[in-house]
């Protein structure tokens, strides 16, 4: 998994012995994020459900910092 293509950024990602796909978070989540439940690590079947996990964890994130600063979510 090092082409283009298998690559998420801001996410390191591991194959495992048993044909898993997982994706670790290369910093950890604010306190504020991992609180409102993103997870720094997760896994999934294919990339591209992995890519939708990864992509879920960040709008988890981002939902997290735009309710402490007070803003509007859309």
């Amino acid at each position: 998994m090092t082409d283009a293509k298998s690559t998420i950024p801001g996410w390191r990602l591991i194959l495992s012995d048993a044909g898993r796909l997982w994706a670790s978070r290369e910093k950890p989540f604010c306190a504020l994020a991992f609180h409102a439940g993103a997870e720094r690590t997760v896994d999934a079947d294919t990339l591209d459900a992995l890519r939708t996990e990864t992509d879920r964890q960040e709008t988890i994130a981002k939902q997290a910092r735009q309710r402490a600063a007070g803003q509007v979510i859309s």
